[in-house]
């Protein structure tokens, strides 16, 4: 049988047109998956480059951020040494001055002890066997029993020391005062008579009967401080065995016997006349809470901290997530004890502080739920100092340390890698895909055509060289118009597409590279502009937050109010809070106001500011009564909040105190009365007023409520912040757990309610997050 003309064009292994197809199209897939893999090398080389030099920038950037925070955080933390010490040399000079003039200092002495509003006389007291001035004096001295003689009364000698230093009660209470927030500031004796006078009053020796028995029996020097006074005399007669060249002495954390807090002391020694002995020592006590102030205020992105540690890796500030973070915590209940060194995690107590490693920034990783996470630690030694703890002076350089996680720090960093990630990984899908849908075209085209082959075979494979050569302009010329001519035809179509794919691939790759350079120099932008930002709302919200701290009343004030004990605490859910308290003072009347401003933040703060200079004003102008004081301040805030164009408004309740009698104004939280014999009163504020800065007039609204107010009597007042605080499980803290806590601990002092109140809420909250600012103020009737 003989073959159809049309059998010749079958597809087989051996045939012209399988030939042909492997031949062409091996040529393009070869050409195709070269130049496409050299463009897809490229933008991944491109995107390599790229995310390295934003990574180097953003990792120097942030180098020097830590550098000059932690410099700043140190420096603060010097400073605030520096001026303690400064003051504790004031006493010293004065004490000194009145040592080297003798005549001075007891003409001075008489002059005060003759004085009552300076000096009240000693009492004995024999079943504790010491002496001790009355509640009146402005300082507390007390000479012990091993000073008296055989009649159980002063000797000369210390009698006279008793007298000179009656001048105490001159400067030791405006230094006090001033400066530095002292716990109490005072003058011992030397080691032949250590009377101890300290301000402000307490009464010393029962308390020092109650807290280290037997001390009445051993000299004071001996007691509490062995070896410390015998290397004050070292240091006359060998100036170069101080560790350190000054001559304040800082004692490391204890509990105070007086107060309950852990205190940090700093002794001064004053010399004889002669300069050959000591002649006692002037000192100061700071509470480790005061010292972490500095540290407890550092914030590095979202969970980063600072800590205070000695060189034996005592840490003496650090905030409280912080200490969880180290893995340390205080076990003794007398000695203070918070080492780097027993912490749980390896790393953190390893910590080098004890090496001169300023500045350098190191990686270690901390277990955090069973995972391991990098965090970024940057240790800054402060200046030296000489260091007294159950032994011999010694030179102490401590450390401050900032911690932060690493993808906090570097969150910048691994977002900017991300996006040209991305961007590179999409663009090498484009190109895939190009690469694919050509080869597809190529394909089907040699396919389609290849069966159309029957002659001009010289001609095509000619052709078909050059094209393999990449030669993409060659084109065969067949006049026939037979088959032959239509395989030309096709021929030549097919190399105007493989040269237009590959022209179209090339430009392709230049447009996505140039669109990549683009991308990384808008994102470098980006990243500088973010940074500055971030500083300057840094700057602002610290210089708010500063400034709002300032009109807080201060300690001294609400110290000073007769007749009523005073306590506040505040805490801000942000940087700037939005709570309001305040403590004005009039001659014999007292108002008290607390408010919060609706929000929190930068403009909730500003609002609260203007609420406490409203009233301060009011308060001086001599507005007395409640209603209208409520009145004039409202209208006062709505015009400001008009002008601003601010929808801030704020609860504020006022309560007026003179003669024993109280007045409960404004609209704000329910106020709690806990009588002294332990009843609990609880007062609804509703009727009382109406939200400040919401309508100009509310005078209508404002009404007024007398409580009595008793010896014994307490009276708390809150923001939301205490009852709506969250526990672990999401509920709330409440009225009731705050009115309980209150009533367990209304017969303690002012101070120590509103401590323990804190205590529990904060053990309450745990480590959930505190959602809005925390006020509390407590007003204990004496």
């Amino acid at each position: 049988m003989s073959k159809e003309p049309g059998n010749s064009s079958r597809f087989g292994l051996r045939s012209f047109r399988a030939k042909f197809v492997l031949v062409v199209g091996g040529a393009v897939l070869f050409d195709l998956l070269i130049s496409g893999g050299l463009a897809l090398w490229n933008v991944n080389r491109l995107s390599v480059d790229a995310t390295q030099q934003i990574g180097l920038g953003l990792t120097k950037a942030t180098g020097e951020y830590l550098h000059n925070y932690i410099d700043t955080t140190a420096e603060r933390t010097d400073l605030l040494l520096d001026q303690v010490h400064t003051e504790v040399n004031i006493l010293a000079a004065s004490t000194q001055a009145l040592i080297d003039h003798p005549q001075i200092a007891a003409k001075v002495g008489e002059a005060i002890e003759g004085d009552p509003t300076f000096s009240t006389p000693l009492v004995y007291n024999p079943s504790s066997n010491w002496w001790q001035n009355g509640a009146g004096d402005p300082s507390a001295v007390t000479v012990w029993g091993y000073l008296l003689n055989a009649t159980k009364n002063l000797p000369p000698d210390v009698a006279k020391i008793v007298r000179d230093s009656t001048a105490f009660n001159i400067f030791g209470p405006a230094v006090q005062a001033n400066g530095t927030r002292k716990l109490q500031v005072y003058f011992i004796g030397p080691k032949s008579a250590p009377i101890l006078r300290s301000t402000p009053y307490t009464d010393q020796g029962a308390t020092f009967d109650r807290v280290y028995p037997g001390h009445n029996a051993t000299n004071w020097w001996d007691f509490f401080f062995p070896e410390l006074y015998e290397d004050w005399q070292r240091w006359i007669k060998d100036p170069a065995s101080k560790p350190v060249n000054e001559k304040i002495t800082t004692l490391s954390p204890y509990k105070d016997g007086v107060t309950g807090k852990l205190i940090v002391s700093f002794f001064e020694p004053v010399w004889t006349k002669d300069r050959k002995d000591v002649a006692g020592v002037v000192g100061a006590d700071l509470t480790l809470d005061q010292m972490a102030d500095i540290v407890q205020s550092v914030k590095i992105a979202d969970t980063g901290f600072a800590f205070l540690a000695m060189s034996n890796g005592n840490v003496l500030a650090v905030t409280p997530e912080g200490e969880k973070t180290l893995g340390i915590g205080n076990s003794s209940p007398t000695v203070f004890d918070r080492s780097l060194r027993k912490s749980a995690d390896a790393a953190v107590a390893a910590l080098p502080l004890d090496q001169n490693n300023d500045g350098v920034i190191q990686t270690i990783p901390l277990d955090r739920n069973g995972e391991k996470v990098n965090y970024i630690v940057v240790l800054k030694k402060l200046r030296p100092t000489n260091m007294w703890s159950a032994g011999p002076i010694t030179k102490e350089t401590m450390t401050v340390g900032i911690v932060v996680p690493e993808h906090e720090i570097y969150a910048t960093l691994i977002a900017a890698q991300d996006s040209i990630s991305k961007a590179t990984n999409r663009i090498l899908l484009y190109q895939l895909a190009a690469i694919f849908v050509a080869l597809c075209i190529v394909f089907a085209a040699v396919f389609g055509l290849s069966k159309r082959i029957t002659a001009g075979l010289s001609a095509l494979a000619g052709a078909a060289r050059k094209l393999q050569a990449k030669d993409y302009s060659v084109r065969v010329h067949i006049p026939t118009r037979d088959e032959v001519g239509e395989v030309g035809v096709a021929f030549n179509r097919m190399a105007e597409e493989i040269s237009y794919h590959t022209e179209n691939l090339e430009k392709l790759v230049e447009d996505r590279t140039r669109d990549l350079e683009n991308a990384n120099l808008e994102i470098s932008s980006l990243n500088e502009q973010l940074r500055s930002e971030n500083l300057r709302l840094g700057a602002e919200l610290d210089v708010a937050r500063q400034i709002q701290r300032m009109v807080l009343p201060k300690e001294g004030e609400l110290n000073d109010v007769p007749g009523v004990e005073i306590a506040a605490y505040m805490r801000p859910a942000d940087e700037v809070g939005g709570d309001y308290y305040d403590v004005l003072r009039d001659g014999q009347k007292l108002k008290v106001g607390i408010g919060d401003v609706t929000g929190h933040g930068l403009e909730s703060g500003v609002l609260m500011l203007m609420v406490q200079s409203v009233a301060r004003a009011l308060q001086e102008t001599g507005e007395n009564n409640p209603t209208q004081f409520l009145d004039r301040l409202n209208r006062a805030i709505f015009k400001n909040l008009e002008r601003t164009n601010s929808d801030k408004h704020l609860s504020l309740s006022f309560l007026d105190y003179e003669n024993g009698k109280l007045t409960l104004s404004g609209q704000h939280e329910e106020v709690v009365v806990v009588r002294a014999g332990g009843g609990v009163e609880r007062i609804d504020t509703i009727d009382l007023g109406f939200p400040i800065g919401l309508e100009k007039d509310i005078s209508p609204f404002v009404a007024t409520r007398n409580i009595a107010f008793s010896s014994g009597d307490v009276v708390v007042l809150h923001t939301d912040g205490v009852t709506e605080a969250e526990g672990g499980k999401g509920e709330l803290f409440g009225l009731d757990r705050l009115v309980e806590s209150v009533r367990q601990r209304h017969g303690s002092s002012a101070e120590e309610i509103k401590n323990g109140i804190v205590q529990d809420l904060m053990d309450y909250i745990g480590t959930s997050k505190i959602h809005d600012d925390i006020t509390l103020v407590v007003i204990r009737h004496r």
